[in-house]
């Protein structure tokens, strides 16, 4: 049986670490999974691991510190600056020598990168025979530094896998005079619920990391605006983050408490059953890679809204079919859209229908089918 490591950073929470998790579960019934991950932060990992997959955590006492860092900056406190700034630079020392250690030692026959960093260090310290395989989670959102860098990280890899097919296309032409094979490989969803939502509930729901980019204040102002002509509909928003205080106050000083509900970090059964009583999906993230959360919204047989910003949207969602993609973040059309889904149920009802039969390609056992394929037909093994 053939040995998979699986590289990451953490096990917490994140698209990327759901996205790990799935894939370990996926691949543990035909071969033997690790995944080797830098920090741990939490006792157990967010989300559920098969039993079958070993973790092993390189450095179990270390955390990154860059909260109390950039706390440091804001706070214009020097001494602490410096202090934590030399934690960090420790930190990242002892992160890089134990997963060099690891990529050096391993007795895996694949290795599978999910971090740029992570890809310099396999091409320079795997040994010989072993397959490497860098996975490239983000869209570089025009930022052509960051793209340089995933693309020198990957020219020694045997092959890099990109979740949509707009960035294979895009790293394929970067690497196309190197040993490298762009490949494009969709994350996927454990599994399809055995029922759909109704969508006869009068509830809009949106699940995500509550940062910046994700636009939670767009879509509470959208919101906002929306309950003057359906005061009946409610807005469950999921996840947690940074902006949580601030999209908190909106709340507050709008007095949408008894409309909006925040609901934190929930684990898989809770947003599930949440899913299932929920009748619209909104993204309003300004720049988003794939948008798992659309397919797993979508398998509930949930219409889903999103502003075609969110580039990893534009290749789930078909306008009218699925959902609808908004263009150039325009809320006004955004609030038609949703207005027309709200008034014509059996519209909703057919949408939904659709959105189901549309993500049954991303099922973790079809996804999976293709790592496998990837994993065996490689004749670096020859």
């Amino acid at each position: 049986m053939r040995k998979v490591s699986i590289l990451s950073l953490h096990l917490g929470y994140g698209g990327i670490e759901k996205s790990i998790v799935t894939l370990a579960n996926t691949l543990c019934d035909r071969y033997e999974v690790e995944i080797a991950t830098c920090y741990k932060l939490y006792d157990k990992p967010a989300f559920n691991i098969d039993k079958r997959v070993k973790i092993k955590y390189l450095n179990k006492d270390l955390k990154p510190n860059w909260e109390a860092f950039w706390d440091a900056v804001r706070r214009k406190n020097p001494f602490k600056i410096i202090k934590q700034g030399l934690i960090g630079m420790k930190g990242l020392h002892r992160r890089k020598k134990t997963m060099v250690e690891y990529i050096s030692n391993t007795n895996s026959d694949v290795i599978i990168s999910t971090r740029d960093i992570f890809n310099y260090w396999l091409c320079g310290y795997a040994q010989d025979g072993v397959l490497k395989i860098g996975w490239e989670h983000n869209h570089f959102h025009d930022n052509y530094k960051y793209a340089n860098n995933v693309s020198n990280s990957a020219k020694g890899l045997d092959y890099l896998v990109l979740v949509s097919a707009e960035l294979q296309k895009f790293y394929a032409q970067r690497l196309k005079n190197t040993n490298c094979m762009c490949l494009y490989i969709p994350n996927s969803i454990e599994k399809i619920p055995k029922k759909m939502a109704s969508l006869k509930n009068k509830r809009i729901i949106s699940v995500g990391r509550l940062s910046k980019e994700k636009g939670y204040m767009d879509l509470l102002r959208l919101y906002h605006r929306l309950i003057k002509d359906y005061p009946d509909w409610t807005l469950d928003i999921v996840g947690d983050g940074a902006e949580k205080e601030k999209l908190e106050k909106y709340i507050q000083d709008n007095h949408l408490e008894h409309h909006v509900k925040l609901h934190g970090f929930q684990g898989r059964e809770y947003i599930d059953q949440l899913f299932q009583e929920s009748s619209i999906y909104l993204m309003t993230s300004y720049t988003e890679s794939f948008g798992i959360v659309l397919i797993e919204a979508m398998s509930h047989g949930i219409p889903c809204l999103a502003y075609d910003s969110a580039e990893g949207a534009r290749e789930i969602i078909m306008s009218g079919e699925n959902g609808f993609l908004i263009k150039n973040r325009n809320m006004d059309a955004m609030i038609m859209k949703i207005e027309d889904l709200i008034k014509r149920e059996s519209f909703r009802i057919k949408l939904g229908k659709q959105a189901r039969e549309s993500v049954k390609k991303y099922a973790s056992d079809i996804v999976g089918e293709e790592w496998i394929t990837l994993i065996e037909e490689s004749d670096i093994y020859e």
